[in-house]
């Protein structure tokens, strides 16, 4: 998993069909999605339950490209190794999930796995000065999280300052929740390189029809790349 600042595109399937997920992985990648995102809730951290590690073990063969897997749960250092074996490349916790991050951290990155630090909405970027160190992705929140198709909640003055505190250092931002050809932009230009989107990239198309989410994959992309050449 080489670093780039190149904007990434990650789909996420919480907005695709789930008694398919599998073909459509298989699609959305094909279409020229960059990332798989995986929300994993618990019911418990998120008024929300998904899946577990065996279902994201069993939808890693499908998967080409980065197995993204954002951990909306509460604790999750009992979790990290079976995430690991069911083959994440990056796993992703949340600052207010327990009172323990650096070892969170330490510990996803002690099994092999790029470490992600996500922030709720509500959390401010200087969370992360103790912790920059110890990450390889900010996953920055930008609607509360729990459910997929929800309205964006502007967070690029907190993306800007994560920008000034990662520095040249190898940390992506990442960007999850309500983006689309729109909101895109902002986010880019404020320093996100890795956009999270759901039904940005899934509204309109079927596994049968998945030129849509080609399309609605290359607007998102060509309208954050737009931004940063202004």
């Amino acid at each position: 998993m080489n670093f780039s600042r190149k904007i990434k595109i990650a789909a996420s399937i919480l907005s695709a069909d789930f008694s398919a997920l599998g073909d459509e992985i298989q699609a959305v990648e094909a279409q020229g999605a960059d990332w798989v995102h995986i929300d994993v809730m618990d019911g418990h951290f998120v008024p929300n339950l998904t899946i577990g590690p065996e279902v994201v073990g069993a939808l890693r063969k499908h998967i080409r490209t980065i197995m993204d897997v954002h951990l909306m749960i509460a604790s999750v250092d009992s979790y990290i190794d079976r995430f690991a074996q069911a083959g994440a490349d990056v796993l992703t916790a949340h600052l207010e999930a327990g009172p323990h991050i650096h070892r969170t951290l330490q510990a996803i990155r002690a099994a092999d796995m790029k470490a992600g630090l996500a922030l709720n909405p509500g959390t401010p970027a200087e969370t992360t000065f103790d912790l920059i160190d110890f990450v390889d992705l900010i996953c920055v929140m930008s609607v509360n999280p729990g459910f997929g198709g929800q309205n964006f909640i502007n967070v690029t003055e907190k993306i800007r300052k994560l920008r000034a505190i990662i520095g040249d250092r190898p940390v992506y931002i990442e960007i999850d929740g309500g983006i689309n050809a729109s909101t895109a932009s902002l986010v880019a230009k404020a320093g996100a390189d890795v956009l999270v989107s759901g039904s940005g990239i899934f509204s309109g198309g079927t596994i049968d029809k998945p030129q849509i989410y080609g399309e609605n994959i290359c607007t998102i992309r060509q309208a954050a790349e737009s931004s940063l050449a202004q």
